[in-house]
């Protein structure tokens, strides 16, 4: 029975048959596809595009986010502010409900676009081979068992199996996460080969590098590999942050308390006092309006916004607001290694020649290092082995090295250039070495034969061929080696163990030869035999410093980094162990990662610190095992193979430079700088936010509890309420918009990234806040019942003695805010009382509003408020004093019982 591609997804290792038993189970010929087939394959399979999603309607995703208890708790407060007619009150509340849905909706609209960026990934045509003859048609014409053609510049339209290459390099990054374009050829590879290790097979999605081919279609659309990464991501749901869960819990629970408090005080005063049915109403409006923090919404989104601003100066762009507070909850970091942890740069670091080993200082494409021989420093010029190598590097090698401004940069492929950069730590000029010895003719690598050759004449001493490439190609080929005294016979066993060292300390090897010649022309038979081994070379990409640092701020904050490369398992180890990871002994590789269960898996990811040759699926797996043992992770990528699972990350991190649209548009941030160390950054940021959200919750809940129990106070005593609705209404929009906006732009306190990070589960509101908050609204609730009591009966006026209550409660949360700057550490210190510069101007704001609200006579008849006299504002500044002494009391307690 015939295979037909796409409905064996799952079951048919294309990269492991013969190019014959492929053509033969699709039914397929080198001569391609008639007309007629072609269109029955299109019928049975469909178009060679991915499933297109049905996006939710604009209205509904519009109305979505009005379904949050928070936002039905303002829209609520806005309603009763309308119904009591303060219409200018309402309409700010209304506008803030407003303000926060249209944000919510616009950032849903930019993440519908990660899906379409993948949609794009494929070729709009295809070259294909029908009725004998090559044709151009629509890519999502192609069908399983087309005959296609591809070459430098394409982008490969569908899955194919090569049947046919020449000098064929593709680049999937994108797919892989690879960094280097990849040798392609026909040789059937092994079953279980990783994604990036099938080298017979070109998907699609990825670029043509380098040279041509020809493949068959064995698969299209959404059942190529691109097309599976596109169904992951649609499956993938986005996790709701750690903040938003714990706003939403909080919001439930203060719209029962509020509903509670006011039927309590209707109860109260309508059953067990002679207050009628309608002044009830109006205080029980009044104690819901005091107990509502309708600035809250409006505070924890620009403090969030300021965060992304912070952010962004430090390379980090966040693209969901959110998703700054999140950073600071983040427990494990998942992490690319090529260009994020490392610096993309291959260097040569260590070259092993007939009579020991050379150390290469100095790394990147800079030109700054020197050579040594157990630790003593040596000069090229002087080695004669080392000289005969490096000149090799530099002759059989395409690639030049460029400085730009103050940068160094490498055209052409960046292995190359670590021997053209190698040549210049020597003191060389490549250019002017070309130049001398004259190139004849050369052999350009090839996977197939995965060397490159030249033939250089070198003048005096005539024509010399040199050879660069695969160890175990090369070695296979010398008879001697190169050595102090002359050319010694080749130990293989000796070389092989040297290969070993070198790889076992995560080193790319690479071998050099060379061979005296006396044609003008160069064959393959020519290069391949009798060579004269010159040495080996380890070539490393080398972990920035920024990021060896930022792993060990991350680790002393409690936070475990994890490595998930596409490259091979010596070598992540090896990065992995330079980076300072916790646990490097072992690594696991995608392959090893597929036999594991899902319940084994939780138990080695928290084991295991790097993992190798990563496949979509691996990745996708890791982020749902951490998540699954109750951490909140980070996910750093760059490809469209690692969408589906910065999507499914709790923050998602996409490189800014190199990363693809897709992983950008799936991700919550994207680094402008392509540096892990921005992520340790954007931590301390987002735990700062966090600790500023905090505080501004601690401010504005007392402020508005003491409110509701000013007036239920009032109603259990069975006086005249102290502040009326519109004057609750005057005391919360100035005391939010102000003192607890100050609080937004508090600094970073120091010990913020010694910390552990905070659990999952921990309420906004743990029993620590818990008591301040009633600690402080009962200070406000004192404070204001009795004195204006007092000064009720000491005969003083009924719209005196308001402002007076008002004044008081005003004054009291003045002096709170700046307990409020450090929830638990002193505040009583000239850092303390003067450090915030935007905390003392929104309070020289408060106090000459408040100064207008007692003496303009506009605002006396609207809020029906009196002037107050000098004794009177003794009373306000002592009570705010009082308030301000008994919490920094409280902070000295808690600090003295913690220390036991």
């Amino acid at each position: 029975m015939k295979d037909n591609g796409n409905k064996t997804q799952g079951r048919t290792a294309w990269h492991a048959l013969g190019a014959d038993d492929v053509l033969d189970r699709l039914s397929a010929s080198r001569e391609g596809l008639s007309d007629d087939d072609a269109r029955q394959r299109l019928e049975e399979h469909g178009p060679n595009q991915l499933r297109q999603k049905k996006s939710k309607p604009w209205w509904k995703r519009l109305l979505e986010q009005f379904n949050n208890v928070l936002i039905l708790v303002l829209v609520g407060a806005g309603v009763v502010t309308f119904l009591i007619g303060q219409t200018i009150d309402s309409a700010a509340i209304l506008g803030v409900v407003i303000i926060n849905a249209l944000i919510g909706f616009v950032q849903e609209g930019k993440a519908e676009k990660a899906l379409e960026s993948i949609k794009k990934m494929l070729s709009p045509e295809a070259t294909v081979k029908r009725n004998g003859r090559k044709t151009s048609i629509p890519a999502e014409d192609v069908v399983p068992g087309d005959i296609v053609s591809i070459e430098s510049g394409d982008r490969v339209p569908a899955d194919l199996r090569l049947l046919e290459t020449r000098r064929l390099r593709t680049q999937e990054a994108a797919l892989t996460g690879e960094s280097e374009a990849v040798d392609k050829g026909v040789d059937p590879v092994e079953e279980d080969a990783d994604l990036g290790d099938r080298l017979s097979v070109a998907h699609a999605g990825t670029m043509v590098a380098q040279g041509t081919a020809d493949g068959v279609v064995v698969r299209t659309g959404r059942h190529t590999e691109i097309g599976q990464i596109s169904e992951m991501l649609e499956e993938v749901e986005e996790l709701e942050t750690p903040l938003l869960r714990k706003l939403d819990h909080f919001g439930r629970l203060l719209t029962i308390g509020i509903v509670v408090l006011a039927v309590v005080s209707f109860g109260i005063g309508w059953g067990l006092r002679d207050y009628s049915a309608t002044e009830m109403f109006l205080a029980s409006v009044a104690i819901a309006v005091a107990a509502i923090p309708s600035g809250l919404p409006a505070i924890v989104s620009i403090t969030l916004a300021l965060g992304v601003q912070s952010m962004a100066k430090r390379n980090a762009i966040i693209r969901r607001l959110p998703a700054v507070e999140t950073l600071g909850a983040v427990t494990t970091i998942f992490s690319d290694k090529t260009g994020t942890l490392t610096r993309n740069e291959m260097t040569a670091q260590a070259i092993a020649l007939a009579d020991g080993e050379v150390a290469i200082s100095g790394v990147g494409f800079a030109p700054d290092g020197t050579f040594s021989r157990d630790d003593q420093d040596i000069t090229p010029d002087d080695d004669s082995l080392l000289r005969r190598l490096l000149t090799a590097g530099v002759l059989c090698n395409d690639a030049d090295m460029v400085r730009e401004d103050d940068d160094w940069t490498i055209r052409g492929d960046p292995t190359e250039g670590a021997f053209i950069v190698a040549a210049a730590k020597a003191g060389w000029s490549p250019d002017d070495l070309r130049e001398t010895a004259r190139r004849l003719d050369s052999i350009p690598f090839e996977s197939e034969r995965k060397y490159m050759a030249t033939l250089d004449d070198m003048g005096e001493e005539g024509t010399v061929i040199h050879i660069k490439g695969a160890p175990e190609v090369i070695l296979d080929r010398c008879t001697k080696v190169a050595g102090r005294d002359g050319e010694q016979d080749f130990d293989a066993d000796a070389w092989g163990k040297k290969i070993e060292d070198l790889s076992s300390r995560g080193y790319r090897v690479l071998a050099l030869a060379e061979r005296r010649s006396d044609t003008d022309t160069l064959s393959e038979e020519e290069a391949e035999g009798d060579l004269v081994l010159l040495g080996l070379v380890g070539l490393l990409d080398p972990p920035r410093k920024a990021a060896i640092k930022a792993v060990e701020t991350c680790r002393n904050a409690g936070i475990r980094v994890k490595m998930v490369t596409g490259d091979h398992k010596l070598t992540a180890r090896a990065i992995g162990s330079q980076l300072g990871l916790e646990q490097t002994d072992e690594a696991m590789t995608g392959k090893e990662l597929a036999d594991v269960s899902d319940e084994d898996l939780k138990d080695l990811v928290a084991r295991i610190d790097v993992f190798a040759r990563a496949a979509p699926e691996h990745k996708l797996r890791l982020v749902k095992a951490i998540q699954a043992d109750g951490e909140v992770c980070a996910m750093t990528g760059d490809g469209v193979n690692d969408a589906p699972a910065l999507k499914q990350a709790d923050v998602g991190v996409a490189m800014g430079i190199e990363g693809t649209e897709a992983a950008k548009e799936a991700a919550e941030m994207v680094l402008a700088d392509d540096n892990f160390a921005s992520i340790a950054n954007a931590v301390e940021e987002g735990r700062k936010v966090y600790d500023n959200i905090r505080k501004s919750i601690t401010f504005l809940l007392p402020s508005n509890g003491g409110e509701a129990l000013v007036i239920l106070g009032a109603v259990a005593a069975g006086i005249a309420l102290p502040i009326t609705p519109v004057q609750i209404l005057w005391v919360n929009m100035i005391t939010a918009v102000t003192l607890g906006m100050a609080l937004a732009f508090e600094p970073a306190e120091g010990d913020l990234m010694d910390r552990p990070p905070r659990a999952t589960d921990e309420p906004i509101l743990d029993r620590f806040l818990i008591g301040r908050i009633v600690l402080v609204s009962v200070l406000l609730l004192v404070a204001v019942l009795s004195i204006f009591t007092w000064q009720r009966a000491m005969g003083v006026e009924i719209e005196v003695a308001r402002t007076l209550a008002v004044n008081i409660l005003v004054a009291g949360e003045i002096f709170y805010v700046f307990n409020c700057r450090r929830l638990l550490a002193r505040s009583f210190s000239l850092e303390g009382l003067i450090g915030s510069r935007a905390l003392l101007i929104a309070v020289g704001v408060v106090v000459v509003l408040q100064l207008a609200f007692t003496y303009a006579p506009p605002l006396q008849t609207l809020f029906g408020t009196g002037p107050l006299e000098a004794i009177q504002w003794a009373y306000v500044l002592g009570a705010g004093a009082a308030v301000f002494i008994i919490v920094e009391a409280e902070k000295a307690l808690r600090r003295r019982r913690h220390r036991r």
